[in-house]
């Protein structure tokens, strides 16, 4: 059943003593202040969405990969993107083309001609395959400059031989009909040592000495950023100097093996994984000193065992926050 509404007793229609000239000095006030109220309205509105927090840093796992030739996952990489700038750490095979997917995916500062800066934990092949790749896609796509590299000890040589390779290529490019700019495909390599080795606006990087078998040098990198404190382990066994350097961070990037994987290996592949990386028991030790808010899991050697009992030989000893990588993945 309709109600009937009672007259408005602002603008009562029916007594004959408000006249229309009178009504109409009521509704102007009325309709001044209504309009004020929906001003300050949006300006508030306005002003909450200003302050409201954006995420100034993200972590884009680009690949998660490991010399094995998996298809659904690239070789070892990651990007570091803060407030659009993007910081790669690592160039396994396939790099620019998953910076060109996450890209699509909406991270803009993963556009190929932004990339330019590369940290390198160590030379192996499946971390560095990438590098022609990092150094010449993103100068055939208009990158402005050089690009950066901070690598351990041998890192310039191999800078020197990649561009001798590509020298004719190279020489096309800039002197040819496409009249690229000789800039974008220029390199300043530095070598790595421990402490601070990199700082600008957005973000200070240090580098620190982890073991990894038999390789003279292998770095881990610790990223401080407006929001966020990021370790990255690189390829390690367990590190005491990696906990300290990670203690309370936001979010440790770990490399890890599967042990009930491990245990059907052959004696000699044994040997070589305990030298080299990481168990499951090393990495659930090492996060209960760290205490990460997010400890993520990439390069994992899983042989014959599973994904899920990795983790769950993970989360036998560790109860924090823990995933398994994937390549794309963004935190």
């Amino acid at each position: 059943m309709n109600q009937l509404r009672s007259p408005s007793p602002l603008i009562p229609k029916t007594n004959p003593i408000f006249t229309p000239s009178m009504q109409k000095q009521l509704i102007q006030p009325i309709l001044i202040a209504l309009l004020l109220q929906t001003i300050c309205y949006k300006s508030i509105t306005a002003q909450m969405a200003d302050t409201t927090p954006n995420p100034i840093t993200q972590v884009i796992l680009l690949g998660t990969g490991t010399p094995n030739a998996e298809a659904d996952r690239s070789g070892p990489s990651l990007a570091i993107v803060v407030n659009g700038t993007p910081y790669l750490v690592d160039c396994g095979p396939g790099v620019i083309r998953r910076s060109a997917a996450a890209y699509e995916m909406g991270i803009d500062g993963l556009k190929a001609s932004l990339i330019n800066t590369l940290f390198i934990t160590h030379l192996h092949s499946d971390h560095t395959i990438g590098y022609p790749d990092f150094i010449l896609t993103p100068a055939v796509l208009n990158r402005e400059g050089p690009a950066r590299v901070f690598g351990p000890a041998g890192i310039q040589s191999m800078t020197d031989h990649i561009l001798a390779a590509y020298s004719e290529d190279i020489d096309l490019r800039v002197h040819g009909l496409e009249h690229g700019d000789s800039m974008a495909y220029k390199v300043i390599a530095q070598t790595l040592s421990p402490g601070v080795i990199y700082r600008d606006d957005n973000v200070v990087v240090k580098a620190f000495k982890v073991h990894h078998g038999s390789w003279k040098e292998a770095y881990g990198f610790r990223f401080e950023t407006p929001d966020k404190v990021i370790v990255v382990s690189g390829d390690c066994t367990f590190s005491e100097e990696l906990i300290e350097q990670a203690r309370g961070c936001d979010i440790l990037i770990h490399e890890v093996y599967s042990e009930e994987g491990y245990a059907k290996r052959t004696p000699a592949w044994q040997a070589y994984h305990a030298q080299f990386h990481t168990s499951t028991s090393q990495l659930a030790a090492i996060a209960n000193q760290v205490k990460p808010k997010l400890l993520v899991l990439t390069h994992q050697l899983i042989w014959s065992s599973t994904e899920e009992k990795l983790l769950e030989e993970i989360r036998s000893k560790y109860d924090g926050p823990v995933v398994s990588g994937h390549d794309l993945d963004a935190f």
